[in-house]
């Protein structure tokens, strides 16, 4: 079952103070919560980190000066419905623009969840020709919106048409489904997925509570298929801006046998101020995990600059450059430690 906006006060989730608010959010971007996350919201901490991920607030009727409608610029790489075409050896595919719940922070929130959402037959081929007709193509990221809300039906046809086109090595997905529905990861859709080519899935969790015993036996049916899982999680102001809070959520994801791939930093999206940490706190969070915390466990922070100029790590580094062309180190607990200019054949 899905909660939507009118279902939001009457579910408890929404106190009826606040039910004109949640209605004009709703008017302007998508409204739906999972009963899996609806389950894990407790309606008396106002600050909750599951219900500020999926319950609309007033804030988002606030949009500041730098935020844009499309924030990673999608559109300009986008030559045709359901293609993202941004780096040279991979494409976004787009079936539609559904999805089992609409995060409060999408940056996609403009386009999510309205009219027209599904790509239809005519223009999925079209978007299938354009990959065929470009050899320097190696992956596709099936994406959406959710792909895991298309039935194994149709998610099948999609694999298969993927996997017989000669220079893709690479079918992506990405993913909420495992998480906010797990329910959904059933043996039909799992047995969909199949591939002679390699299948990755890509799962967005961002609170250690979304590792539910329902999404952790969700991964282990994908898991047991074959398929290698990575997952993906958005630094949010009042969610996870806490480094044992991302400690207990990486290490989390890893125990399910999920690597973490990517931190994305909040975009730019209209009336999401709110979630926004600061780049520089976030980069004290990554480094604040950095040595106490296994390898495994270590995403890459990211910014994908606005205006679709691409995704660009933006975590500290630990090297900097001193006099005589040499190098400054500086380890995890703080220290700092002189490194040759010529060693490993560098020359000035």
């Amino acid at each position: 079952m899905t909660l939507h906006a009118a279902d939001l006060v009457p579910a408890g989730l929404v106190p009826p103070a606040r039910e004109e608010q949640v209605r004009r959010v709703a008017e302007k971007f998508a409204v739906a919560v999972s009963a899996e996350m609806a389950a894990l919201i407790d309606p008396a901490d106002p600050a909750d980190p599951i219900a500020a991920q999926f319950v609309p607030s007033a804030a988002e009727l606030e949009s500041a000066p730098e935020e844009r409608a499309d924030p990673i610029g999608d559109a300009r790489w986008s030559p045709l419905p359901g293609i993202v075409h941004r780096y040279p050896d991979r494409v976004l595919l787009k079936p539609l623009l559904l999805c089992p719940v609409y995060c409060r922070f999408c940056f996609r929130r403009e386009t999510v969840g309205k009219k027209g959402a599904v790509l239809g037959p005519a223009a999925l081929a079209r978007a299938f020709a354009y990959i065929r007709e470009r050899p320097q193509i190696w992956e596709v990221i099936v994406t959406g919106g959710d792909p895991f809300l298309l039935s194994p039906r149709r998610l099948a046809a999609i694999v298969r048409t993927l996997d017989a086109i000669p220079h893709l090595a690479v079918i992506r997905f990405h993913t909420r489904v495992p998480i906010v529905d797990p329910g959904r990861v059933g043996t039909a859709l799992v047995a969909a997925l199949a591939a002679e080519k390699a299948v990755y899935v890509v799962l967005h969790a961002n609170h250690p509570r979304e590792l539910t015993a329902a999404a952790r036996a969700a991964a282990q049916r994908l898991v047991r298929a074959g398929i290698p899982l990575l997952s993906q999680t958005v630094l949010l102001r009042g969610v996870n801006d806490d480094a044992a809070v991302l400690e207990a959520l990486f290490r989390g994801l890893v125990a399910m046998r999920v690597k973490p791939y990517y931190l994305h930093h909040a975009d730019l999206a209209p009336g999401t101020a709110h979630f926004r940490t600061g780049i520089a706190e976030g980069q004290s969070l990554v480094k604040a995990l950095r040595g106490p915390v296994s390898g495994l466990c270590q995403p890459t922070y990211v910014l994908d600059i606005p205006g679709g100029y691409g995704k660009v790590p933006i975590a500290p580094s630990a090297a900097r450059r001193a006099g005589e062309g040499g190098w400054l180190i500086e380890d995890p607990a703080g220290g700092v430690h002189p490194y040759p200019p010529d060693a490993g054949g560098e020359r000035g």
